[in-house]
């Protein structure tokens, strides 16, 4: 077995750790957690049925790559619910964790995937806020059709939702729109003060 290989399938082996991180948010059937590596999956299928709703023209293979490992460096640093974070910007922790388990690959793979993570955490080029637009699109479903069951779970707030979630509007206004709709809905029935 070549070193290239062997390092391929560290980084295959490492990464079956993401199945047992689990979000703060539940599935549409209110059956139980998601876990991060169902969520980059569902993520990867909203990509590609709804990029043409993108405000922009984009890469699709790229943001289906971007939404597939954005999640990865959380199996070293665990889910956290996004209205508990300080900032918009990755962690030195996130930045650890992402150079740790994407650096178990070789060149040039390893330089492509931090590269494509930071980018979209950054969240600066067409492609990355699309990622990050359904990367928010999804929980906002989630939490729709759980009757707000995490948003309610950790006290969030009407504001922190909105806040949290316009920037789906940099990615997709139609997204956005929609969203908001959702959100509208738990605020008028109660369900998020």
């Amino acid at each position: 077995m070549t070193g290239k290989l062997q390092s391929q399938l560290a980084f295959i082996f490492e990464i079956d750790k993401i199945k047992s991180i689990f979000r703060k948010t539940k599935l549409f059937d209110k059956s139980r957690h998601e876990n991060d590596a169902e969520h980059s999956w569902h993520l990867a299928m909203m990509a590609m049925v709804l990029s043409e709703h993108s405000n922009t023209l984009l890469d699709v293979p790229k943001v289906i790559k971007m939404v597939l490992i954005h999640d990865i460096p959380e199996i070293y640093t665990g889910d956290t619910i996004v209205y508990a974070k300080k900032g918009v910007q990755p962690s030195e922790e996130d930045m650890s964790s992402a150079k740790k388990v994407f650096g178990l690959l070789p060149e040039p793979q390893n330089i492509e995937f931090y590269a494509l993570w930071h980018e979209f955490e950054s969240k600066q080029t067409a492609e990355s806020k699309f990622a990050a637009a359904i990367d928010r699109l999804e929980p906002v479903m989630q939490n729709y059709f759980t009757d707000a069951d995490a948003w309610r779970t950790n006290k969030v707030k009407a504001e922190q939702v909105y806040n949290v979630n316009k920037h789906i509007a940099n990615g997709s206004e139609e997204l956005w729109q929609y969203a908001k709709s959702l959100i509208d809905e738990c605020v008028g029935k109660g369900l998020i003060k």
